[in-house]
């Protein structure tokens, strides 16, 4: 079994909406402390996404990200094993882990929370350890909040992963390809090992052993 071990870091900066902190990965306690800001509802009803995230924080491999006020949550990244129902479970790989869910309420994106969360979350050095997933589905996406376009948001997408490291992988995973604005983004770890690096070549490419 790997040992997940989680390295605090944070980040604090003042915007025009008031003083910002970006920390983590945080504990179910600090959690449970936020209320989250009513408009984030992208996956499910903000207390219903607060209890689904308190009981990631609580995983041996979970992580969660937050960025808060004083008073409440803003905004969020989840790292944790793929669902077991989904491809990428498939592996059963110890260090591969998803980033499963980055939300940030309306009124903050402009202040570059997100990638202020993504710096906070590969601050940690034991994050070399791990290939981090992340698979962009565009019904995922807040087209309707931003005014942006399929293409126009997942360019914004890919310019925010990128600053953590996150690149654009080939894959033939059926949901990914059926649509051509999704892609599998990940980052592998400087730690990595090459027999983990080719169990991922392999899960990217499932079928290709078919023809």
């Amino acid at each position: 079994m790997m040992e997940h071990i989680k390295e605090y870091h944070r980040i604090l900066w003042k915007t025009d909406s008031g003083m910002l902190t970006v920390e983590g990965p945080v504990s179910p306690e600090t959690l449970e402390r936020y209320p989250f800001h009513p408009d984030l509802v992208a996956f499910r009803p903000p207390d219903e996404q607060r209890e689904a995230i308190i009981g990631i924080s609580r995983l041996p491999e979970g992580r969660i990200i937050i960025a808060r006020t004083d008073a409440e949550v803003v905004g969020y990244i989840t790292f944790l094993y793929p669902d077991p129902l989904e491809h990428w479970s498939k592996g059963n790989m110890h260090d591969l882990l998803e980033l499963g869910a980055i939300e940030v309420t309306a009124p903050y994106r402009r202040h570059h929370v997100a990638r202020n969360m993504l710096r906070v979350a590969f601050s940690d050095p034991h994050m070399e350890n791990y290939i981090v997933i992340s698979t962009e589905y565009y019904w995922h996406w807040d087209l309707k909040g931003t005014g942006l376009s399929i293409w126009e948001y997942r360019n914004v997408m890919e310019k925010v992963m990128s600053s953590a490291g996150l690149e654009r992988f080939a894959t033939d995973d059926p949901e990914i390809t059926a649509h051509p604005a999704n892609c599998l983004m990940a980052r592998i770890g400087k730690n990595v090992p090459l027999e983990s690096i080719e169990k991922f070549d392999r899960l990217r490419f499932q079928y290709r052993y078919l023809y």
